[in-house]
C-alpha cells in the first residue's frame, strides 16, 4: 500500500511466481459466522457482510465527488480506509460518519484498515512499538481504539477491523513471538466485543507469520496478504494451507503503488482481489 502507512522501506521486494489468474467476481455473501483461522468459530456474532469482487485501498480515502465517478465507472465494488492508529500515515480530511454513510449509500463496501504498533525489530521509524513486555496491554489497547474509531465512522459490531502489520524480520524467534502475542491480543479484543478480527500483511511476513502459526489460538479470522503478482486472485496463488481461510476470509493485493483514472479522477491505489468481510453501516 503505496504510501499508506508508517514506512515502506524493504517492502518491495521479490516474490516468486504463482500459479494462474482466477478472476474475482462481484457479489454479497451474508453468513451468520464469525470465522476462526481455517474455519468458522462457533461464537455467535451479528450476521457477517461478505463482499466478493474487486476492491482498492489508498492512502487518503477519497473525496465523495471521486468516490461518485469511480461508482459510476463500475469497475471496483470496495474500497479499503484507514480508521485510525498512531502509525496511519496519512491525514483524512474526507474520513467521517457522513461520507461512510454517503458512500455506502452508492453500493460502496467499506475494509476498515487499522494501523496498530509495529514490532522492536521492524526497520522504519513507527512512533508506536510493541516489544515482548508491552506486546500484549498494547494488542488490547490498541483494538479497543480501533473499535472506537470504526464505531465513531459508522461501522457497527459484526464489522471486520483489519490489523496493519507492516514487514519485519519473521526469523526473529522472539520478536515474532512478540508479533503474534500482539496480535492475539489484538483479535481477542474485538471479538470480545463482537468486531470481526483481520490481519493485512506481506505474504513473506506477517501474513506468513500468522498463516504458518503452529498455535492457531486467537489468531485473524480474516487474512488480507500482499503479493505483488498481477493475479487477481484468492485462490489460485494462496501460499499456504488451502484449508485455512476457506469461509470468506481472504483478500489479496496483487498490485500496487498504480494510478488509475476513473470518470475524470486520478488516484494512486492498490488493486485487491476479495473475497471477506466488509464493514456493516448503520
Amino acid at each position: 500500500m503505496p504510501k499508506h502507512r508508517l514506512s515502506r522501506k524493504g517492502r518491495y521486494i521479490a516474490l516468486g511466481a504463482t500459479a494462474a489468474v482466477v478472476a474475482a467476481g462481484g457479489g454479497i455473501v451474508a453468513t451468520t459466522s464469525m470465522a476462526a483461522p481455517g474455519k468458522p468459530a462457533t461464537t455467535a456474532f451479528p450476521p457477517q457482510k461478505t463482499f466478493t469482487g474487486r476492491a482498492f485501498d489508498t492512502c487518503t480515502a477519497p473525496s465523495q465527488a471521486a468516490m461518485t465517478a469511480w461508482k459510476k465507472d463500475g469497475y471496483y465494488g470496495g474500497v479499503a480506509v484507514y480508521v485510525g492508529g498512531r502509525n496511519r500515515g496519512c491525514a483524512q480530511p474526507n474520513l467521517t460518519a457522513s461520507w461512510v454513510k454517503a458512500v455506502n449509500a452508492q453500493g460502496w463496501k467499506l475494509i476498515p484498515l487499522y494501523v496498530g504498533a509495529q514490532p522492536y525489530c521492524q526497520k522504519s521509524r513507527s512512533p508506536e512499538r510493541f516489544t515482548a513486555a508491552t506486546a500484549a496491554s498494547l494488542g488490547a489497547a490498541n483494538a479497543n481504539d480501533a473499535i472506537a474509531k470504526a464505531a465513531a465512522l459508522g461501522m457497527r459490531a459484526g464489522s471486520p477491523v483489519y490489523l496493519n502489520m507492516e514487514s519485519y524480520d519473521i526469523t526473529d524467534t522472539a520478536c515474532n513471538d512478540a508479533a503474534l502475542t500482539y496480535v492475539r491480543a489484538f483479535s481477542r479484543t474485538l471479538r470480545a466485543k463482537s468486531y470481526r478480527a483481520g490481519l493485512y500483511g506481506l505474504s513473506t511476513s506477517s501474513a506468513k507469520a500468522v498463516a504458518t502459526a503452529k498455535n492457531r489460538t486467537d489468531l485473524p479470522g480474516n487474512l488480507w496478504y500482499a503479493q505483488w503478482n498481477g493475479k487477481e486472485t484468492t485462490t489460485a496463488d494462496w501460499p499456504w494451507d488451502p484449508k485455512l481461510y476457506t469461509d470468506h476470509s481472504r483478500g489479496h493485493q496483487y498490485k500496487a503503488n498504480t494510478k488509475e483514472t476513473r470518470g475524470g479522477h486520478t488516484i494512486n491505489i492498490d488493486r485487491n482481489a476479495w473475497d471477506a468481510p466488509v464493514a456493516i453501516i448503520g
